[in-house]
């Protein structure tokens, strides 16, 4: 038996034991399992229906072979089918291929900034309003759990989670994944008077916010918590109860604020899911450090000569260091026009991935 076949075995069993499961009014009982369950049956949609599609081409192109001999209308039929049996063979074999198991997941994603003081503040403010206006184009809810905003309304730091509004196998993790680095701008600061261009950077940091995460062990002699007075744009609420939270993980100096929720309590909930997730994720890179395996690190120290990407505004130039793409339409891509960027990494990560 072909790996391919093995493989489709798998799934073919897999997927009728999650049909099985979602049948099961009693699934819905326990909301975590069945967000998992659901999670999973849509991922697995994809290699269903390309199975599907390649099991009746290879019926009609058999079909057509044999009754080629009798009539040669099927014999001119065989080419168109047996491309077409080569492409979903192609197809279903790139869809069970490795990949990343947290493609699927939904995301916290943190953006600080560096080098460059209120300039980087500004800059900071531009990205998160960047990933804001990209989730809205691709239909993912993006909410502010935190921010500390600059003097000039730039933000010194901001904490969102990216959630697909469905479940599907290619998730916000499969696309904004890359974002993790420094990012550098290069462009006339609004504080510089002369004109000159500065360069300055902010840094991206992004998890996997995944439903485990939920088991990641913490203990509460860990933390340090510590409430205060929510601060920054939010409308009615803020700035008159002690509702924001502010967590810290005395063992790693991880430090994880919540200040978008009513209550303190609502606060702390999402705030132990972000920090959970920013433990899991850095478990998990340790993991794949040790075993000299697994993508770049992301660079936690944002300093202007270690970046991922440039901004240079007076070319509207966009360039991403790692793999060599550039395009002058940097004024589209703050406005959130960034999937031909998100596909050239994706492409260039599975072009890596089938070298390795």
């Amino acid at each position: 038996m072909s790996r391919q076949a093995s493989a489709i075995d798998d799934i073919l069993a897999e997927h009728a034991g999650l049909e099985q499961q979602l049948s099961d009014p009693a699934l819905h009982d326990d909301p975590a399992n069945a967000r998992r369950v659901g999670k999973r049956f849509a991922e697995l949609a994809p290699v269903m229906a390309t199975y599907t599609k390649l099991t009746a081409a290879r019926d009609d192109l058999e079909a057509a072979r044999e009754l080629a001999d009798a009539d040669p209308a099927f014999a001119e039929e065989v080419p168109a089918l047996q491309a077409q049996v080569d492409e979903l063979d192609a197809q279903l074999t790139d869809l069970l291929a490795p990949r990343d198991p947290h493609d699927g997941d939904d995301i916290v994603l943190e953006v600080k900034s560096g080098a460059g003081g209120e300039e980087s503040a500004l800059f900071a403010a531009d990205l998160v309003r960047m990933y804001t206006k990209y989730c809205e184009k691709q239909g993912w809810k993006a909410t502010v759990l935190g921010v500390t905003e600059s003097d000039l309304g730039g933000y010194k730091d901001a904490t969102l989670s990216i959630k697909a509004r469905e479940a599907s196998r290619d998730g916000v993790w499969h696309r904004l994944k890359f974002e993790g680095g420094v990012h550098r701008v290069q462009r006339v600061p609004v504080t510089e008077s002369q004109g000159r261009i500065h360069t300055s950077a902010a840094g991206v940091l992004v998890y996997p916010e995944p439903d485990e995460a939920q088991d990641v062990q913490i203990d509460d002699k860990d933390l340090r918590i510590d409430v205060y007075r929510s601060s920054g744009k939010g409308g009615q609420g803020v700035n008159t109860t002690d509702s924001a939270v502010r967590i810290t993980h005395e063992p790693t100096g991880i430090v994880v604020t919540c200040q978008n929720e009513r209550s303190q309590l609502q606060n702390k909930a999402r705030a132990m899911q972000v920090l959970a997730a920013r433990l899991q994720a850095a478990a998990e890179e340790e993991a794949a450090a040790e075993a000299a395996a697994g993508r770049a690190a992301q660079i936690r120290t944002v300093d202007r000569s270690e970046r991922i990407r440039t901004y240079n505004f007076p070319e509207n130039r966009i360039t991403d260091h790692r793999i060599g793409y550039k395009a002058n339409n940097l004024d589209a891509v703050l406005a959130g026009d960034m999937d031909a960027l998100t596909d050239a990494l994706i492409d260039a990560d599975k072009q890596s991935r089938l070298e390795q």
